[in-house]
């Protein structure tokens, strides 16, 4: 079975990696740059494809993070549901597709679909042609954003059809949520379409703010928790 390199070196040390056909929530506090462990777990290697769909962020800032992370950006593709509420004559192209809101979950569901397909593709024609299936991870930033546009079952549907979608074509996905913004009974619905979470605390009270991360579900394991540090653009994970 294909192994998913994540750059956190305890994952990579102790387990290879992730399995494919995993789905990921990462549980998170605000201002704890969780989308940066969610885009380094979700970065290509070689031979690998990523999609990313932004609620958050503009598809620009977002492959600024990725290049950031050494993603070879011609195997990263976007889908912005930001970017075309400000600029509404916005075109598509084959790595950046625009939904109008992160209400519009259908159009979201579609492009995803289509990228995947015009990836698939690309590294069935390459030259030598990569792994298959080609691997292929998600990024979504955020599950929160959904939640606050549409009520909890519609996202769940939503998210039910894309971690099937991802189990599918043996890849890896990677979902980010606000834990403070949303009751237990929110989390648990969204936690039952995932594999395992990844848990992130931070101490405010210390200068500068300390953060960590432990990974609960892996191989029916914990891991220790784990410190990182995100300066300037830049994700330090130690261990």
């Amino acid at each position: 079975m294909y192994l998913y390199k994540t750059g956190i070196p305890l994952i990579d040390r102790e387990f290879g990696g992730l399995r494919a056909a995993t789905n990921i929530l990462i549980l998170a506090p605000p201002l704890a740059y969780a989308e940066h462990l969610a885009y380094r777990i979700a970065c290509p290697l070689p031979g690998e494809w990523t999609v990313a769909i932004t609620t958050d962020e503009r598809a620009a800032d977002v492959a600024g993070a990725f290049r950031r992370q050494g993603a070879v950006m011609n195997h990263v593709g976007f889908i912005d549901a930001v970017t075309k509420t400000s600029v509404p004559t916005l075109r598509d192209t084959t790595k950046a597709k625009f939904v109008t809101s992160p209400l519009d979950l259908t159009s979201m569901g579609i492009k995803f679909s289509r990228m995947v397909e015009d990836m698939w593709k690309e590294g069935v024609m390459a030259d030598p042609p990569g792994p298959m299936p080609p691997p292929v991870r998600l990024c979504i930033n955020s599950v929160s954003t959904l939640l606050l546009y549409a009520r909890l079952e519609v996202t769940f549907k939503f998210l039910h059809v894309i971690t099937n979608r991802v189990k599918k074509l043996e890849g890896v996905g990677v979902y980010v949520l606000n834990r403070e913004s949303f009751d237990e009974r929110t989390i648990a619905t969204i936690k039952q379409l995932m594999n395992m979470v990844v848990e992130v605390r931070t101490d405010d009270g210390r200068q500068p703010v300390e953060r960590d991360f432990r990974v609960v579900g892996i191989r029916g394991r914990t891991t220790p928790w784990i410190r990182y540090l995100y300066d300037d653009g830049a994700l330090t994970i130690e261990g």
